[in-house]
């Protein structure tokens, strides 16, 4: 498969355009399944994974579909906030989250997946957490939080992974943006999470500037151009893509820490989804992996990949 490798001082995006962009930028719920399902159904009329991104878009609409009278997420106190602000921490803590918290999210993904269409493996898989014992789906959403998911079971926890995904993005919607500080390389300051991709936009006043994306919660924040958005370095740092594609969509490579995640050009193309996007590059995975480059990035929907 063609490559192109364009070194790490040669990225072309007009960095001198950004003014001040804001550290994060929070989800969105209410819009982002939506207009997610919009684009991977765009994505998939030309596509050679086609009936995979309608399954994932369909999935999307089932996301936005369930929180209509969801209730109220249960947030942390002021004092929890103010003690994870305080100690660099994520305020929506991950390993806290009580056993019951997403339970009618969780309820109402199975409902509603159980009317889309459908691989047989996506079937079975939904069929088998149906069953699962009350105890058992408390593991699953444990393993996704904790990102360790059983090889035996990758396609059930995709459910799963999918009702939380809902769950994390209404919690995060209700935080104070201006409340959240840096907590580490490669973690998301709302909840921890890891990226799935990152974007560079060209919102007003934030032109160029590059955001990584949670796979979790949905929330941006800010991350510099050119470094690494996993270990941080700032050395070796490149850029693939695939030869004669649009140039919208390309891995960023660490050779420090032998990982790489997309950056997705949104200033060039609006329509880029963080989620949606990185589904449908699969084959620029597949060309970085011969480099011997290991997907640092999270995404349910890649499982297994």
């Amino acid at each position: 498969m063609p490559r192109q490798i364009t070194p790490a001082g040669s990225d072309p995006t007009a960095i001198g355009e950004v003014s001040a962009p804001p550290f994060v930028r929070l989800p969105e719920p209410a819009l982002q399944f939506s207009r997610r399902a919009q684009r991977l159904n765009a994505l998939a009329a030309s596509h050679d994974l086609g009936p995979y991104l309608r399954f994932v878009a369909a999935l999307a609409k089932a996301q936005h579909d369930i929180q209509a009278g969801l209730p109220e997420p249960q947030m942390p106190d002021a004092q929890a906030r103010e003690r994870a602000r305080a100690f660099a921490m994520p305020p929506l803590d991950r390993n806290s989250l009580a056993p019951d918290a997403a339970v009618e999210t969780l309820d109402r993904l199975v409902a509603a997946a159980s009317a889309i269409c459908k691989p047989a493996s996506a079937a079975d898989a939904l069929e088998r957490l149906k069953q699962a014992s009350p105890p058992k789906r408390d593991s699953m959403v444990h393993n996704v939080l904790a990102d360790a998911l059983p090889m035996d079971t990758l396609a059930d926890h995709v459910y799963v992974a999918a009702a939380l995904q809902v769950h994390f993005a209404r919690l995060a919607a209700r935080l104070d943006a201006s409340e959240l500080v840096p907590i580490a390389d490669g973690a998301c300051p709302a909840c921890g999470g890891p990226p799935v991709s990152s974007i560079i936009v060209g919102w007003q006043g934030s032109h160029g500037a590059r955001f990584c994306a949670c796979s979790l919660c949905g929330t941006l924040w800010n991350h510099v151009r050119i470094k690494c958005t996993l270990c941080g370095s700032t050395k070796g740092i490149g850029y693939q893509e695939i030869e004669s594609g649009p140039g919208t969509v390309k891995a960023e490579t660490c050779d420090s820490c032998g990982c790489y995640v997309k950056i997705l050009h949104q200033h060039k193309d609006p329509a880029l989804d963080p989620v949606a996007d990185d589904v449908a590059t699969l084959g620029l995975d597949l060309l970085v992996r011969e480099g011997g480059y290991r997907r640092g990035s999270f995404n349910p929907f890649l499982i297994g990949y």
